[in-house]
């Protein structure tokens, strides 16, 4: 049975709404779209949604008589808020230029949609949110973090262990190490996914996909890496039935 992709598109224009939803679901039938027409049809579909979208299209002006007007954007920042959404391709359909690179660098936008556009440019863009929806890429979790004002996007699943440091973090990368400043423990494990990390430490955060074994005696947790992480005396009961969870 063919996975169904669910698309939203958010465009003011009826009739590119219309135009942009036909091109759509040309590229394969199992491509679903939601068109919506306004602000609040989108955030009436994004929460009454039975199951959760794959992709969101968005058009960053609804208001054509506002040159100014990104009602896009505010849509994009409720999405990005929600935790399911977190690592969903977001593309923006915009004709002002200088929106890309904050929407970029805000909401970690998949891809841009320049207008005006053309058949092959929804196809071709489709055709790569399907792919990732199969493949399952969409999925794969990375945090965005900023370092001498430049923006990385580190995979989680490349994230071995995250320790406090002065005036910042350092994660322990399966490559390398990186001191980010200015981001805390706390701030950290709000972008994190809490399936796959957990404090264990008000100064370190362990990816479990990564711990070899616990040394209860001894309060450390030994990495796959070699590293050891000490446990806090309040994070140790969690600690241990989550990594029994995990073993079942």
């Amino acid at each position: 049975m063919q996975s169904v992709t669910r698309i939203l598109i958010l465009e003011d224009n009826r009739d590119s709404l219309a135009a942009v939803t036909v091109m759509a679901k040309k590229v394969s039938k199992g491509v679903s779209v939601t068109p919506v027409n306004s602000l609040e049809e989108a955030f009436a579909a994004l929460n009454g949604a039975q199951q959760p979208f794959q992709a969101f299209l968005l058009d960053i002006n609804l208001n054509p008589d506002d040159k100014t007007d990104c009602s896009g954007m505010t849509f994009a920042r409720a999405v990005r808020a929600k935790k399911e959404y977190a690592f969903t391709p977001i593309v923006m359909i915009t004709s002002i230029a200088n929106m890309e690179l904050s929407a970029y660098r805000e909401l970690h936008c998949y891809q841009y949609l320049i207008k005006p556009y053309q058949e092959a440019d929804i196809a071709q863009l489709v055709g790569k949110l399907l792919f990732l929806s199969q493949q399952g890429e969409t999925r794969e979790s990375f945090v965005m973090v900023k370092k001498d004002g430049v923006n990385y996007k580190l995979f989680c699943k490349d994230i071995i262990c995250v320790k406090a440091v002065p005036r910042g973090v350092c994660f322990v990368l399966a490559k390398e190490e990186m001191k980010v400043p200015y981001l805390s423990i706390k701030q950290l494990m709000e972008k994190l996914p809490q399936e796959r990390f957990m404090q264990v430490h008000r100064m370190c955060v362990v990816n479990l996909d990564y711990v070899d074994y616990i040394d209860t005696v001894n309060g450390l947790i030994h990495l796959k890496n070699g590293e050891t992480a000490e446990v806090g005396v309040t994070y140790k009961n969690r600690l241990i039935q989550v990594i029994k969870g995990k073993e079942n």
